[in-house]
C-alpha cells in the first residue's frame, strides 16, 4: 500500500525514506516503540516517522523578518509510530505519561489556541495537510509519539512535532509533497496554535543534512551547506527555565514590534506602507545595505517606546483602525511598542549571520575566534536590544565563558530555553565539569534533568520514514 508514496515523499528512497536496516542506531528505540504501539491498540505500526530538533547557532527572531538563519539540527527528535486506519478517527498516545492521550475525528480537527496542549501541535500538522490538498475524507490514525528533545527549551520540540505529524498525516493519506513545500506548509500549519512563527524551525527540520549547518534563506525557500571549524565542539545547555512559545504573549509581540517597525519606516521613505509586513522588504525595496538600514533606523525611531496614538498618527490612521487593520488578535491589548530597539536588533543580527556564514567559507586563521565574538555580540543583542533573554540565560552564557567557550548565546525564542556555546574539543571535558558544578549541581530542578541540561551535539540529518526492513 505504502510502496509507491513512500519513494515519492523526498526525491528518492534513502533521501529522507530509510529501511531499519539502514539506520542501525534508532533500530532498537524502533523496536521499543513497536512494542509499546502494539500494547497501546493491539495492532502493528505501519511506518515510522522521525523529525529533529535543532540549534540556532545564530540569527534570533529574524527568519520573521524575511532574514536567513543559521542552524543545524541535533540527534534529539520526535519519533511517531504510525497506522493508517479505515475510519476517520485519530487516536494519539504518547510514551510520557505526563501526556494524556487525545481522540478526535479527521473531519472536524479543533485546535484551542488557549490551550496549547501537546496534541494540538500534531493536529496543526493533520490540519496542514487536510487543508492543502482538501481532503474530503483523511484518513483516520493510530500513532504512539515518543520525544526526546525537552519541552520549551529552545530546541523545537513543539515544530518538530508539527513536522513529524505533517509527514505522517502525508504518508497515512497517499500524498507526496517535495521538502521544501512540505516545510513551508508545515510553518504555516504551526500558526494555526496562534504563534506568529518565520519557518527556520520547520526548514531545518526538513532541508537538514547530517555534518553540516545549513544557511537557511527564505522568499524562495532554500538551503545552503555551511561547513563548522573543526577543533571546536558546540555544547547545548538547558537553562531549566520554560517557555511556551504559544502560551505567553512576548514572541508574538516582538513579531508585531518588527512589523510595525518596517511599515514606519516604509512610511518615513515614502513606500507603500500597507504593503510592507517584513523589515527586509523595506531593505529590498530601498536598495540599502543592512549597515545603512541601521543608519536609517538612528534617524527615524526614537529609543523610548512608541504608544498606540503615536504609531497611528505617524502612519495617518487611527488608533482603532490600527488595532483592527494591523494587530494580531493576540497583540490587541499591548499599549506601547519598542520600535528602534527591535529593528536595530534584527539589521545587525542579519548581518552578523552574513558574516557568519563568510567566516565558515573562507576559514581565516582566527576564524573560531571571529565566530565567538559573533555569537557574543548576538547574545547581548538579544538581551539588549530584543529583551528576549533572562537572568538565568544571562548567568549561563557568564558560566560557559568563564570556563572555556570562545562565544556563548541563548538559542531559540529565548525567556528561558537553551545556550549554544562554541568551546574547543581539547577544553570539552574540563568545560562540562565546570558547568555542571557552577550551574546545576546545587539546584534540584536543574539536577533531575540529567543528561537532558548540558550535551555536545553535531549537525544532524534531517526528517526520515522508517520501513521495517
Amino acid at each position: 500500500m505504502f510502496g509507491d508514496t513512500i519513494d515519492g515523499i523526498f526525491p528518492g528512497v534513502g533521501n529522507g525514506v530509510y529501511k531499519w536496516s539502514t539506520f542501525q542506531k534508532h533500530t532498537v528505540r524502533l523496536l521499543k516503540l513497536k512494542k509499546m504501539f502494539i500494547s497501546k491498540f493491539q495492532s502493528t505500526p505501519k511506518f515510522y516517522a522521525r523529525a529533529p530538533g535543532r540549534v540556532n547557532l545564530i540569527g534570533e527572531h529574524i527568519d520573521y523578518c524575511g532574514y536567513a538563519v543559521l542552524p543545524m539540527a541535533i540527534e534529539q527528535d520526535i519519533l511517531i509510530a504510525a497506522e493508517p486506519l479505515n475510519t476517520p478517527a485519530i487516536h494519539l498516545a504518547n510514551t510520557n505519561p505526563l501526556y494524556s492521550d487525545f481522540t478526535t475525528n479527521a473531519n472536524n480537527i479543533q485546535i484551542n489556541q488557549t490551550e496549547p496542549l501537546w496534541h494540538n501541535y500534531f493536529l496543526c500538522g493533520v490540519k496542514g495537510i487536510k487543508d492543502h490538498f482538501s481532503l474530503d475524507s483523511p484518513s483516520g490514525m493510530n500513532c504512539l509519539v515518543e520525544g526526546t528533545i525537552p519541552p520549551s527549551s529552545g530546541l523545537s520540540s513543539s515544530s518538530a512535532l508539527v513536522c513529524c505529524a505533517g509527514l505522517v498525516t502525508l504518508m497515512a493519506n497517499g500524498k507526496t509533497l517535495p521538502k521544501v513545500e512540505l516545510a513551508e506548509l508545515c510553518s504555516k500549519s504551526e500558526r494555526y496554535i496562534g504563534t506568529e512563527g518565520g519557518g527556520m524551525d520547520q526548514s531545518i527540520c526538513f532541508l537538514a543534512e547530517k555534518g553540516t549547518a545549513k544557511l537557511i534563506q527564505f522568499n524562495p525557500l532554500r538551503a545552503t551547506d555551511v561547513r563548522l571549524p573543526e577543533g571546536v565542539a558546540f555544547l547545548i545547555a538547558n537553562s531549566c527555565v520554560e517557555m511556551n512559545k504559544a502560551a505567553t504573549s512576548h514572541f508574538n509581540i516582538r513579531v508585531m514590534e518588527c512589523r510595525l517597525a518596517a511599515k514606519l519606516l516604509a512610511k518615513s521613505r515614502g513606500l507603500d506602507w500597507k504593503a510592507m509586513a517584513k523589515l527586509q522588504e523595506v531593505q529590498v525595496k530601498l536598495k540599502l545595505s543592512l549597515e545603512e538600514m541601521l543608519a536609517v533606523v538612528e534617524e527615524v525611531f526614537h529609543p523610548e517606546p512608541y504608544s498606540i496614538e503615536e504609531i497611528g498618527k505617524n502612519l495617518g490612521i487611527s488608533s482603532k483602525e490600527l488595532r483592527t487593520q494591523i494587530l494580531s488578535q493576540n497583540t490587541q491589548d499591548v499599549t506601547t511598542f519598542k520600535l528602534y530597539q527591535r529593528a536595530k536588533h534584527v539589521y545587525s543580527e542579519a548581518a552578523r549571520v552574513l558574516e557568519f556564514k563568510k567566516i565558515c567559507t573562507e576559514a581565516p586563521e582566527d576564524a573560531v575566534q571571529l565566530l565567538g565574538d559573533l555569537m557574543n555580540q548576538s547574545h547581548a543583542s538579544c538581551k539588549d536590544l530584543y529583551e528576549c533573554s533572562c537572568p538565568e540565560l544571562n548567568q549561563l552564557v557568564d558560566i560557559c565563558l568563564q570556563f572555556g567557550a570562545i562565544g556563548s548565546r541563548l538559542t531559540g525564542a529565548g525567556w528561558g530555553g537553551c545556550t549554544v556555546s562554541m568551546v574547543p574539543v581539547e577544553k570539552l571535558e574540563s568545560f562540562l565539569a565546570h558547568v555542571k558544578e557552577a550551574y546545576y549541581k546545587n539546584n534540584n530542578q536543574r539536577l533531575a534533568l540529567g543528561g537532558n541540561s548540558l550535551f555536545a551535539t553535531n549537525p544532524g540529518g534531517g526528517a526520515t520514514i522508517f520501513l521495517e526492513s
